[in-house]
């Protein structure tokens, strides 16, 4: 299934919260993004429909496997592409700014390539 960057974002985001804070609700997504509660309101909706999300009781927000999935390849991709941004010169704000532009458009294959250069780059040649 095809799923849209904001998607992506809300994911993303959902992930990030869930590890600083526990657990996250819809309000601490509204505050992360700067979006308004009603926007929130309904994407969280289509992401509970979709089976990405479950929502409690109480308004806590879990990632389902699929959801879970989908947020820590983004997040992979982010900090990777910003931490190499980063140790390529470019400054934070602007890397950040970038990788998360770059994270959600970048193919399989080619962000597997970056990703094995950074971690194994090519030696000096003697």
């Amino acid at each position: 299934m095809q799923i849209h960057e904001s998607a992506e974002n809300y994911l993303e985001t959902i992930l990030i919260l869930s590890k600083k804070n526990g657990s996250v609700r819809s309000i601490d997504i509204a505050t992360e993004l700067g979006f308004s509660k009603p926007s929130v309101s309904v994407a969280m909706k289509n992401l509970r429909a979709h089976g990405y999300i479950d929502v409690d009781d109480s308004g806590c927000i879990t990632l389902l496997d699929q959801g879970r999935k989908i947020a820590e390849t983004i997040y992979e991709r982010h900090t990777l592409l910003s931490n190499w941004l980063m140790a390529l010169g470019v400054d934070e704000k602007t890397a950040a700014e970038d990788a998360c532009r770059i994270e959600h458009v970048i193919s399989t294959e080619s962000f597997q390539a970056i990703k094995d250069h950074v971690k194994n780059p090519p030696q000096p040649k003697e």
